[in-house]
């Protein structure tokens, strides 16, 4: 653990052309200590060397990863949204007939649905590996519980729970921690940077994929505090991205299909349909993961491919609904449409009058504040688990704890709890314990810990008034938000969307109850059901900041649109006044991993940058004609690791400086370097098979590093034609661009590079991602972040 950090300066060296790096106003006016800044080239100053002698490596690792917020990752790259159009691409769509393009829009539809399909099967067998698990375990723990109390001795009962939890998740955390650590946590925060354009390593893989889809049932059946739900965002997400490429590189078969979306433009849009059909299966509302993917992710939008997206969100949420009516032995009765079915309210029972709505946003405004109290200490916690927890072993030790913890809290709150509720004929408890109450009765303290969260939600929304007691709810909403908050965040597969409900359906019913206790004119006019769908919208709006989506997933999981209004005022409450104190919980957690996310629009005081001053002004530059040898030096590179060049033309006879005419990629060098496309080759052998656009989509997208391709010395003086192969018409901009101009265009565009260039076309710089990414808004107006590899 040696090498964690490596520092990045910003130093002025001259570039290319020879001039020195420009000086900038410092942007809070501030002078620095050392020296007024300059941009200049990125040069890393490794930290490794203090720490590299055996002995100090054997002393034993850090105990502490040093960790800062001000610091931007390099290791996180951009997709490509761009289409790269070389000659190859363009000749190749030429050739394309107009049938050609019609197939090709028949078979995205197919890979959509197919998406739906799949991702509606995952979530069925979710559903019902968890129920059927749970079912066991609750049975074991109720029929132990029910012995010991006659007989005394419960702390065997106790015993026995917080074991069966803790192995459970011990399993779930293992497979996690050991062998896939990106599918802990729901996934939703890497979904929605791979939306936004950024890279995240194996976040779309099938091992991840199975990791995440058997750590959430261990999980959830380990009776962690956590949902089901998130992690079928992501489990759609990476379905998605393996469907649409029609081959696996995992397990290293190619079935020849869909080859033409291998590239990141499709693939990316595809993988917003896998969002989309992974909320429409958690939530039964397909509207609503549409407008999930478009307000959470998805840059880039159209018509056609919205309609695609509901079309997936459609067959998914359909597919579980068809498959769950077959295992619940009633085929063709499709009213299980999602995984969270918070049953339906009837008109009658939900009826609001208009002197509710102030009751319905003060609501929404606690919600906001105790959800930001949910993210402040959840950000604490992330910060002190990043530091101190970070060798596997100990993240597995600390889910057990957290498991073992949990049971035993909720054994105590069930076993110190007198609440006591008639077990009526409708009674729509799955699991009732007796405990110490009168026969024909059972502990209602238990239907909310003594369940899995989603029966405990649906109970809290349909219970008849009366059938809990103030004090276990309110006991319930302090234990249970205090332990959601320490699970979120663990090395588990597990969402945050049901804990969040569930402590707002409780508080919300506890509110309920208290106004239905003010005496009035004979009619109970707050029924509690009511409150607590309220409260679990302030909650979950007042964690995730999430607004259109969550309204809509909210009614249609209800399935009653007169809630339409009073959701949509609590959680726009709920945001503003989160936003307040702290940003939302997912937000939170791509800052903390450092990644360079590109928000909707450039930080507002940004209109005095300009381009010359963000961008990163030491290029490296390829001739049109350039030597193998210059080429494969510059890719061997440690220290720059540019993955965008600009390829320069010099003009014969005339001593200029040289012009831009392309772009190409390091991929794409890579391709060239490894199928030795050579100028000297090429005239030697009249056979020699020209390279097609098949060859790098055939590479794509995991390309051989550099180390592993040979290149002999006699081949490093040849030359290579670049022409054919690189974007002859890169996005280019003055280097006068303001920043938000500059922001508008990389980030509409979803570019990957944007060259800046002089008055006569010279290259003087590159803006990438991070370069944009640098700059936010702080406290103190605007500030500028840290690059650093870490």
């Amino acid at each position: 653990m040696a090498n964690i950090t490596k520092k990045v300066s910003w130093s002025s060296r001259t570039d290319e052309s020879g001039t020195p790096g420009e000086g900038t106003p410092l942007l809070n006016g501030s002078e620095r200590a050392s020296h007024s800044r300059q941009i200049g080239r990125l040069s890393t100053v490794d930290l490794e060397e203090e720490i590299t002698s055996d002995e100090d490596s054997q002393r034993g690792r850090l105990k502490e990863i040093p960790h800062n917020e001000k610091l931007l990752s390099l290791k996180y790259e951009s997709l490509d949204y761009d289409n790269i159009e070389n000659q190859l691409f363009l000749e190749e769509e030429r050739r394309m007939s107009y049938m050609g393009f019609r197939c090709l829009e028949i078979s995205r539809w197919v890979v959509c649905g197919l998406i739906g399909f799949l991702t509606g099967l995952i979530a069925c067998f979710i559903d019902i590996a968890v129920e059927e698990l749970a079912g066991i375990k609750y049975q074991v723990v109720k029929e132990n519980i029910e012995k010991f109390t006659e007989v005394g001795g419960l702390s065997i009962s106790l015993l026995l729970w917080a074991v069966l939890n803790s192995a459970i998740v011990m399993m779930g955390a293992i497979i996690v921690a050991f062998f896939e650590p990106i599918a802990a946590g729901s996934g939703i925060p890497q979904i929605k940077c791979y939306l936004n354009g950024i890279k995240i390593p194996r976040v779309v893989r099938l091992k991840t994929l199975v990791v995440k889809v058997c750590g959430v049932i261990c999980s959830v059946v380990g009776g962690l505090a956590v949902g089901k739900e998130g992690p079928m965002i992501h489990s759609g997400a990476v379905v998605a991205a393996g469907v649409s490429q029609g081959r696996s590189t995992s397990l290293k078969r190619d079935f020849k299909i869909f080859e033409y979306f291998r590239r990141d433009t499709e693939k990316r849009d595809f993988v917003s349909a896998g969002a989309a059909a992974g909320v429409s299966a958690a939530f039964g509302a397909p509207v609503g993961g549409v407008l999930f993917s478009l307000e959470e992710g998805a840059s880039f939008w159209n018509q056609m491919l919205t309609w695609r997206i509901f079309f997936a969100s459609m067959i998914s949420t359909f597919t579980l609904n068809f498959f769950l009516s077959v295992y619940h032995k009633n085929p063709g009765d499709l009213s299980n449409p999602g995984l969270i079915n918070f049953g339906r309210f009837q008109s009658d029972s939900v009826a609001y009058n208009l002197y509710e709505i102030p009751l319905f946003i003060a609501m929404g405004a606690i919600g906001g504040l105790l959800g930001a109290l949910f993210n402040i200490l959840n950000y604490w916690l992330t910060i002190f688990r990043i530091r101190y927890v970070h060798r596997p072993c100990l993240q597995v030790m600390e889910a057990m704890l957290v498991a073992a913890v949990t049971a035993t809290v909720s054994f105590t709150m069930i076993y110190f709890s007198n609440d006591c509720q008639p077990l009526g004929p409708e009674h729509s408890e799955e699991y009732p314990l007796q405990l110490f109450c009168a026969d024909g009765e059972y502990n209602s303290m238990a239907t909310a810990f003594f369940n899995t969260p989603e029966r405990s939600v649906r109970s809290l929304f349909h219970n008849q008034p009366g059938s809990y007691n103030p004090l276990t709810l309110g006991l319930f909403t302090l234990t249970y938000f205090f332990l959601a908050c320490w699970t979120y965040g663990l090395a588990v597969s597990a969402g945050v969307f049901i804990p969040s409900l569930l402590i707002g359906a409780a508080w919300g019913r506890l509110c309920g109850i208290l106004l239905a206790s003010i005496p009035s004119n004979g009619s109970i006019w707050a029924d509690p059901g009511k409150y607590a769908l309220i409260g679990a919208a302030a909650q979950l709006g007042g964690i995730v900041r999430m607004t259109l989506s969550l309204t809509v997933i909210m009614v249609e999981a209800t399935g009653n649109v007169t809630y339409g209004l009073p959701i949509m005022l609590v959680l726009m409450t709920a945001k503003i006044v989160g936003d307040y104190f702290v940003e939302g919980l997912y937000d939170i957690h791509i800052k903390l991993q450092s990644v360079p996310f590109l928000h909707w629009d450039a930080p507002a005081t940004s209109h005095w940058l300009t381009a010359r001053e963000v961008m990163s002004s030491q290029v490296t530059c390829l001739n049109r004609i350039e030597k193998v040898g210059t080429i494969v030096d510059t890719l061997s590179n440690t220290s720059t690791n540019h993955n965008g060049f600009p390829v320069v033309v010099q003009v014969s006879g005339s001593d200029e400086p040289a012009k831009l005419c392309g772009l190409i990629l390091r991929s794409q060098l890579i391709v060239l370097l490894k199928h030795k496309v050579f100028v000297e080759l090429a005239r030697s052998r009249l056979t020699h098979r020209k390279l097609q656009l098949k060859d790098f989509r055939d590479a794509y997208p995991r390309f051989p590093p550099i180390q592993s391709i040979h290149v002999s010395q006699d081949e490093r003086e040849c030359m290579m034609d670049l022409t054919e192969f690189m974007n002859a018409t890169p996005y280019t901009v003055p280097q006068e661009t303001s920043l938000p101009r500059v922001f508008k265009l990389f980030r509409a565009l979803g570019l990957r590079h944007l060259v800046v260039v002089d008055d006569v076309n010279r290259v003087v710089g590159l803006v990438t991602r991070k370069d944009l990414a640098r700059y936010h808004l702080g406290k103190h107006g605007l500030e500028e972040l840290q690059l650093a590899q870490t």
